[in-house]
Formats: structure tokens, sequence, C-alpha cells
């Protein structure tokens, strides 16, 4: 087990956390919180699902305040009521979701979100400072690109630039690689050590071990909302992090795949020259031609808002298509409403599943009931077998060996990656014959992860078949038979994972020059 506690004593911290604790109904977040940030670092926060890591950095933001402890700045106390505060503190947060205006220009952004600007925007004078700070840190923004043109990668750039032009020096990054393709991670970790080395503090939040071996100095360990220990990078490695992280042992390998039965067998799943027009805000599909068999999973590769939505829309019934057939089970399913497409055998878990799967003002009890009120309906639907649902919510949590939540709070008092836990346990609790699974395992810390992805291959090897949408490369490779590439709602490429890599993916994934030359290689193969 490693150490509990590391001392610098060559630097005193430059941020001090001391006994940061916070309360929701039901709910202790943090518990006696003690944290020390030092300068010219890259500090890692680790812990499972709900150990509080979200509720602290907001306090630290601003977003909420703290029912007992003090933050210390250089020494100083500091009151942080808002993220005003926060940005005059010299902290800044870049969200998982970029909050960038996409008709705009990256200097009209930074305006937008500077102070002290006086009646008139000397848009000029912003884009000298841009690309001052730009090329001090190798970040190769361009100040008049509109940023609807840019790629995430470019976009997140952004985001940090413009921490840096508002003098922000503790910069918190809050899953920073969730929307990234494998090359643009390696840019984005360059980008971080030149920031340390210009003396930026770096407050990395993430569920992905190997980037905090990569790229930290330190690692803070949060379990149950409190701290479990802090330890220095070179004492630890994925073991022991996962050891420190959840102070029990558990296997980390996920069931090899099974080659595809070869003898014919009918697809679970057909679409045909299936295009829409993107009326719900989307991109439109184009010419998309899919199958999933019995006993396979196929994944799907792409940059963030490239159709993977609007196909896993097209399957559930979500999303209408302007040309093209739906074959769900070997019938014509084109006109099927989501009912009908629930009701068949069909299973699915959003991208987003306070948006897309709870209702959050209902109790989690009344969630986890919600896509199946026709199994537990009784007396023509006047009433509801909630004895029923109860032993079903407490089976579908057990088997995944998932902690079951309090069941009569509201699903929205829930953590993000809590939330996934429970709409991944309803979803997989009936032995669907289909399964689409947008970003399984978004959020879920790493023993909840690798619970998901064992309950998918094991639905796989008892033949259903999973449509995997994923940005996670090693995700994609490690479980699925096939792979399909998406770019602006078309399929640029269709490989068995021993066919390729994760490097000619990425580049796949975002239309580089690179990825156009391998399609074209395999095309001639």
């Amino acid at each position: 087990m490693p150490k509990k506690s590391v001392h610098q004593k060559s630097q005193n911290p430059i941020l001090s956390l001391i006994g940061i604790t916070k309360a929701f109904p039901g709910v202790l977040a943090n518990d006696a919180i003690n944290l020390d940030i030092y300068p010219s670092e890259i500090h890692a926060l680790l812990g499972e699902n709900g150990a509080g890591k979200s509720t602290l950095v907001k306090i630290l933001y601003g977003f909420y305040q703290a029912d007992a402890g003090t933050i210390l700045l250089n020494g100083n106390e500091v009151k942080i009521k808002t993220p005003a505060d926060a940005l005059r503190a010299k902290i800044g947060l870049v969200f998982q979701d970029f909050s960038l205006i996409p008709a705009f220009s990256v200097a009209e952004n930074m305006a937008l979100f500077l102070d002290n600007l006086g009646y008139f925007i000397q848009l000029p004078e912003i884009e000298r400072h841009i690309q001052e700070i730009s090329d001090k840190y190798e970040l190769g923004v361009n100040p008049q690109e509109i940023v609807s043109q840019l790629s995430l990668g470019e976009q997140q750039k952004v985001e940090i630039l413009k921490l840096l032009i508002s003098n922000a020096k503790i910069l918190i990054l809050d899953e920073p690689t969730r929307v990234l393709a494998p090359h643009e991670v390696d840019a984005l970790f360059g980008i971080l050590k030149n920031l340390k080395k210009g003396g930026y503090v770096i407050l990395l939040i993430t569920h992905k071990l190997d980037e905090v071996l990569d790229c930290a100095d330190r690692v803070t360990v949060l379990r149950k909302g409190k701290v479990s220990g802090t330890v220095l990078r070179k004492d630890l490695t994925k073991e022991k992090l996962i050891q420190f992280m959840f102070a029990k042992s558990f296997t980390t390998s996920i069931t090899s795949k099974p080659k595809r039965k070869t003898q014919p067998t009918s697809p679970l799943l057909q679409l045909r020259g299936i295009e829409t027009d993107g009326e719900n805000n989307g991109i439109s599909l184009k010419e998309i031609n899919l199958e999933i068999f019995p006993g396979e999973i196929v994944g799907v590769a792409g940059v963030s808002g490239n159709g993977q939505k609007e196909l896993g829309d097209v399957v559930l019934g979500l999303e209408h298509y302007t040309q093209g057939k739906k074959y769900l089970f070997g019938k014509d399913a084109t006109h099927w409403s989501i009912s009908e497409v629930r009701k068949s055998g069909v299973a699915f878990i959003p991208e987003s599943p306070l948006q897309m799967a709870v209702t959050g003002w209902l109790p989690v009890l009344h969630n986890m009931a919600l896509t199946r009120t026709w199994h537990y309906a009784q007396w023509g639907g006047l009433r509801i077998n909630w004895q029923q649902a109860k032993k079903d919510a407490c089976k579908a949590f057990n088997n995944l060996g998932f902690e079951i939540p309090q069941l009569y709070i509201p699903a929205m008092s829930l953590s993000g990656g809590n939330l996934q836990r429970m709409t991944v346990a309803r979803e997989l609790l009936f032995d669907p014959k289909l399964i689409i699974a947008s970003y399984l395992t978004r959020g879920l810390d790493v023993q909840s992860t690798i619970a998901a992805q064992q309950a998918i291959v094991k639905a796989r090897d008892a033949g259903s078949g999973i449509l995997l949408i994923s940005e996670d490369l090693e995700e994609l490779f490690s479980l699925s038979n096939r792979l399909i590439v998406l770019l602006g709602g078309r399929v640029v490429g269709q490989f068995t994972p021993r066919e390729t890599n994760t490097i000619e993916i990425g580049h796949l994934m975002t239309g580089s020059k690179e990825g156009n030359d391998y399609t074209k290689r395999h095309d001639e193969k």
C-alpha cells in the first residue's frame, strides 16, 4: 500500500484545502478533505464514482459553497463564492463540455470571456495577445479561426487559452481527454508539460490510469468523500494505484473475444441506405449500411459530433430518416415506434443518462422501472408492483457488482458516474437481444468500467449483438469484433481490430491526410 502522504519540504503549497466538508441531502460528498497543491506540478485527482472529486473542484471554482473548511492561497485565506472570485484568485476550470460559440472566431470568444475591456473591444489587440500566448506554449491556435471549423482537440486548446489569457495560474481540467483521438491526447499532454515548465499548476481529474502514470507528478485519491492518500508518481504502478483507489483487489482482465461463428445466421440489425436530414439539430447520416449479427460487438469510432448519436437514435427510432430501411430480428422495423423497438428486445445506454435515460426528480427506484412499466403493471396499469421492481433493481446492481444506491432519493442527486451505473444496470438486466451502448463507460471508475465491459462481453457470448459507440479506442479495440469509423455522418472505414491500430483509426476519425492515405491502402488490398 502506498504511503498516505507526501511532503515537499523545499516548497510551500500554492493552494491548500483544509477540512473541506460538503453535504447534500442523504450524501456526505466531501468529508473534512485536506489537500495541498504545489507550484509547477501536474496533480491528478482520482477516485471511484461518487468519491467527491467533482464536488471538491466545484467548491474550488465557486459553484458550491463548503459547509466547513478553509481555502488558502499562498498561505492566505481566500473566500471563493463565485467563479468570478475563483478567476480573481487565478483559478480556472476547463469543463468537460466546452462553452464556445461556434459562429464566433477564437478572438471573439475570448472577448466574451474577458472583463474590463471597456466600451470598445480592440479585437486586433486581443488577437495579438492570443497569438503571443499560443506561440509561447505551442498551442497552435489561430485567433481568427471560426470555432465551428476547429476540431474538438483544437477547441480544447482554445478553452485552455481562455484561462491563460485571463491570467489564471491554477488550471483545473475535468476529464480533458474524453473526446480526443489518440494523437490529440499526446498533443494535449505536451501542452500540459509546457505549461508546467512555464510555472502553471495543473489539477487533472481523470479515470484513465495510463494518463495519470504518463503525466502526473503527484496523485491524490478520494474514497467515499475522504482523502485516502497522496503519493508521488514515481512510487506508483497501475496495480498499486488500483489497490490505493479501492482498498481491494479485482481482476483487470476482459474476457478475450471469440471469432464470430462462420455458419450462416440472420442479422439482428440491418440498416440499408439510411439517410437523415439532421432535423434534430444533429449531423445528417449519409448512405449508412450496417449489419450486426448474434454474438458480435460492432464498435463505432469517431470524434464526438460525427453521427454516432444519430446512428444510435436511428436504431432506437428517435431519429427519422429520409431514405433507407431498418430491419430488426428479421422484421421490417422501418416504421416501428420506440416502444415497439424496446419491447422487441433492444436495450439502450445513451451518451447522456440525465438527459436521455433518467427523469431526475423521480426516485432511483422509479427510474429503474421506467423503461419496463408494462412488466410491472397490475390491474390494467392502475398499479405498479413496486416490491418486484425493488427486487429487480437490487438484482440489476448486484449482477454487475455495483453498490446499491439509496433507491428513494431523486435520481438527479446521484453523481454522473452513479447515474451511468444505474443506467447500465437497468438496461442489461433482462437479457436484451440487441444492445445500443453509447459511451458505455463514460464517467465510470476503473472497477465499474471493468464490470460494465465484462457484462457486455458476457451478453455477446450469450448471443446478443452489441453496437458499441465509444471515443475510447483502447476500449473499442479490446472489445469489438468489427470496427467502423464515422466522419461527417459517413462510414469512412470498416475493419477488424487486427487489420489496423489506434493511431491509424485516430487519423481517420479526424479526417487527416494520414487517415485518407490509410483508407486508400486498405481498399487496394
